[in-house]
């Protein structure tokens, strides 16, 4: 099983034996059909020139081990997590904005795995599916964040359910059969099933339900924060720690003033480190002097308590980063005495 990670291989094989009682995945059977995002896409054999669309997509991949058959990667909002960092070094990056159509076909691919709808979407600014369907290109949508998805309500992403890790392993299973190496998907699902019921055993330590607000950005300290929705990953990550979203908004991405974010109180705040550099806000250095410094918002329990914490912004998106945001949570609130 060269290349896949071996993290994946010691904890997260010995997890899918206890989980599944050691069975082997079978082979896949081309030719393929995956059901996905509203469509069906039709694999004659595995993929050997594939393309990953956003930082998710590409994530997935290299977490299977399939860095050599990869021909490309695009739309980096952050930097590859560290593990992952020399089998991502020899992939080739396109670009870390949006790719055009014709960057992508340079690379002969014969596969696209897309994290985002605009990326591989009916409004997408790089190409539709249908563009890469008439050159015999297949496509693979996040189920996550594509708009057929059941759970998802509105072309804004709001959410009528909490997401959860569900449409993740869908998209790790599916992927991992593309690719002919299903017993990766199941090591890593079964990886990521422990580190949840792990986190999922955490309480607080005065036994109260502790509420969060996740803020991912501002373009300005007087302009509205992007926050993370009562439903997203981050509602998740609140919900996995035993605790709940103080934003009721079911918007993916509600975006308030700081009187409403004042007027919800939480016990504590969830503050985004970004690599991108859009934003002085961008910066988790910048948000705690902002929250610690304001006349005004420095008076949230929050901030009295000192219950601030940093976390990946990567994470505070629905992707294979989120369990592992909701356990960099987890440690900082244990350190300072509010999780045990």
């Amino acid at each position: 099983m060269a290349a896949f990670r071996s993290w994946i291989v010691a904890a997260g094989v010995c997890a899918a034996i206890g989980l599944t009682g050691g069975a082997v995945e079978a082979a896949t059977r081309y030719p393929l059909t995956i059901k996905n995002c509203g469509a069906e896409v039709r694999f004659e054999k595995a993929p050997a020139r594939a393309v990953g669309l956003g930082q998710n997509s590409a994530e997935i991949l290299l977490l299977l081990g399939l860095e050599d058959r990869m021909a490309g990667t695009a739309f980096w909002p952050s930097k590859v997590m560290p593990q992952l960092a020399e089998a991502n070094s020899k992939v080739k990056l396109l670009t870390v904005e949006f790719p055009t159509f014709e960057s992508i076909l340079a690379e002969n691919p014969d596969f696209v795995a897309a994290a985002l709808p605009s990326l591989v979407g009916p409004d997408s600014k790089v190409a539709k599916r249908e563009d890469f369907e008439k050159v015999g290109v297949p496509t693979y949508l996040s189920p996550s964040t594509c708009l057929s998805t059941k759970d998802v309500k509105d072309q804004y992403g709001s959410r009528s359910e909490l997401w959860n890790m569900d449409l993740l392993y869908r998209e790790i299973d599916q992927l991992s059969q593309i690719f002919d190496v299903a017993d990766r998907g199941q090591a890593l699902i079964a990886d990521f099933k422990a580190r949840e019921a792990a986190l999922r055993s955490t309480v607080a330590s005065d036994g109260k339900t502790l509420s969060y607000v996740f803020w991912f950005s501002s373009p300005s300290p007087t302009a509205d924060a992007y926050l993370g929705g009562k439903n997203s990953a981050s509602g998740f990550i609140a919900d996995v720690l035993g605790g709940r979203n103080a934003i009721s908004a079911e918007a993916e991405w509600p975006t308030l003033g700081w009187e409403s974010i004042i007027a919800s109180d939480p016990d504590v705040i969830v503050v985004a480190s970004l690599d991108r550099n859009r934003w002085e806000l961008d910066k988790p250095e910048a948000k705690i002097e902002f929250l610690n410094t304001d006349p005004a918002v420095s008076q949230i329990a929050a901030v009295r308590n000192k219950a601030l914490v940093v976390m990946d912004g990567q994470a505070m998106n629905p992707t294979v980063r989120t369990i592992y945001g909701a356990e960099q949570v987890a440690a900082q609130l244990k350190a300072l005495g509010l999780l045990r």
